[in-house]
């Protein structure tokens, strides 16, 4: 009798903790539920001739201003990227402090409002808010305007991320999926965006020109859950996430960093060594990640080549044709990665063995937004989705880089088929263009003409 009771006791002990596995497992998912990308208004768009103004004003000499022709016909951006209101006024690119409320302001009440209307939550609904804007610092912060424009709730933990370059929103996810272990059945918002208005560079150092090519107005606000009742609402659920920091080394460490120049300018620098370190991250990056998302035969197949490689190198003295890679295609179905600029969309190329297809999202988005630091990634996710390419058990890939030196990636399940246009949604129909040509090579190409230094004179006496 005595041991079948402790057969028993046994037995529901199993269940038990099983049941409690399950359950925790099951409350820790990370769930996007929704998420709402801004556009500015159209009156906003920096168009070819609106740039070529602002670099007059600049005052360069003849060869930064060429270098900085050069690099924004070669950078991949078109002209219906958006820059910040006080551009286009009297003040220029000399921003006050009200120009940068401002520009927070409009961002997260417009995506807000459409993130609440949509997904039917109240602001007084959210339980984590986590804000990521990484070269701007308001007192009381962001979070706390965020907080008291909404009236949300006095127990809401909030968090301000700031210094986390473009790969920010992937940090900040991660953040939340670790509140959501130990915290069951909340809500969650991120915000990421970037201040533009009081961070444009005013100074002539060719490394810091750069910035004020590539980087333009965007944001996107993020809903997310680890309430097993919405999963059936989901978009999508968090997988895997990967974070790699290359900061003990100082070669990474200051590759991309703000700055003074020798006059006093503020500006960001980007250093000549930032692809190298970019490629180093990444490598340590795909190197946690790739055995969690590809399936065993691929990762054996890798190592079984490399090493006969190894073995003909060592003892036939043969060399391989090509280095050996891995295939992510046989894990994932989508790529997502950050549209730095065109170098970056290359370098990721090549180094996942990738085709042009699988760059066209992250092309399209650089073409029609620009860089807009580390809300990037979900303009990228967005146009797959206005393509209706996501579909039910897809697997996307997030590739994010940033300063100290940072690569950050994720994978998410697609939930439901998707089919939302979005913020693509007046626009998606003609991407791809039939050609990527931007209307700053059609007007300034003859910038690597052999003549081009009297043009260029011609252009600053005007």
């Amino acid at each position: 009798m005595m041991l079948v009771i402790l057969e028993c006791l046994i037995v529901v002990c199993i269940v038990y903790f099983l049941y409690k596995f399950i359950d925790q497992k099951r409350n820790q998912s990370c769930y996007i539920l929704h998420y709402e990308c801004f556009k500015p208004p159209n009156d906003r768009k920096v168009s070819t001739d609106f740039s070529g103004e602002m670099m007059k004003r600049c005052n360069l000499p003849l060869e930064e201003y060429r270098f900085l022709l050069r690099a924004i016909v070669s950078s991949g951006i078109g002209e219906d990227t958006y820059g910040p209101r006080n551009f286009f006024t009297e003040n220029g690119t000399n921003s006050t402090l009200s120009d940068t409320q401002f520009e927070m302001d409009e961002f997260f009440t417009e995506t807000l409002d459409k993130l609440f209307s949509k997904s039917r939550v109240s602001p007084q609904d959210i339980d984590i808010l986590v804000v990521n804007v990484s070269v701007l610092t308001l007192v009381p912060s962001l979070t706390s305007r965020i907080i008291n424009h909404y009236k949300m709730r006095e127990d809401i933990k909030s968090f301000n991320i700031s210094g986390m370059g473009c790969s920010a929103s992937l940090i900040s996810i991660n953040l939340v999926q670790n509140m959501f272990k130990t915290h069951r059945n909340k809500l969650a918002l991120v915000l990421t965006t970037e201040a533009i208005a009081p961070n444009w560079y005013n100074g002539k150092e060719r490394s810091m020109i750069l910035t004020n090519c590539l980087f333009r107005c965007g944001g996107c606000s993020l809903l997310l859950t680890n309430k097993p009742a919405l999963q059936n609402r989901a978009m999508f659920k968090l997988k895997y996430l990967v974070r790699t920091h290359l900061g003990a080394s100082d070669e990474a460490h200051t590759c991309g960093r703000q700055q003074e120049d020798d006059k006093g300018n503020i500006g960001f620098f980007l250093g000549k060594n930032l692809p190298k370190t970019a490629t180093r991250a990444l490598t340590e990056n795909l190197k946690e990640i790739a055995p969690k998302i590809l399936p065993l035969t691929a990762i054996c197949r890798f190592v079984l080549l490399v090493n006969i490689q190894k073995f003909g190198a060592k003892y036939l003295h043969t060399r391989g044709k090509k280095k050996v890679g891995l295939n992510f295609k046989l894990g994932v179905d989508h790529f997502c990665l950050h549209p730095g600029g065109k170098a970056v969309i290359e370098g990721v190329q090549r180094s996942l063995g990738l085709g042009d297809d699988d760059m066209e999202p992250s092309r399209m988005t650089l073409h029609r937004f620009g860089n807009t630091s580390a809300s990037s990634l979900w303009y990228v996710l967005g146009y797959m989705e206005a393509k209706k390419r996501l579909k039910k058990g897809d697997r996307v890939l997030m590739i994010g880089f940033g300063s100290g030196f940072k690569c950050n990636s994720c994978m998410w399940e697609v939930t439901r088929d998707l089919d939302d246009k979005n913020v693509w949604e007046d626009c998606v129909d003609n991407f791809p263009p039939k050609s990527l040509v931007n209307p700053y090579f059609e007007k300034y190409g003859w910038i690597n003409e052999e003549n081009a230094a009297n043009e260029l004179e011609a252009i600053l006496e005007s």
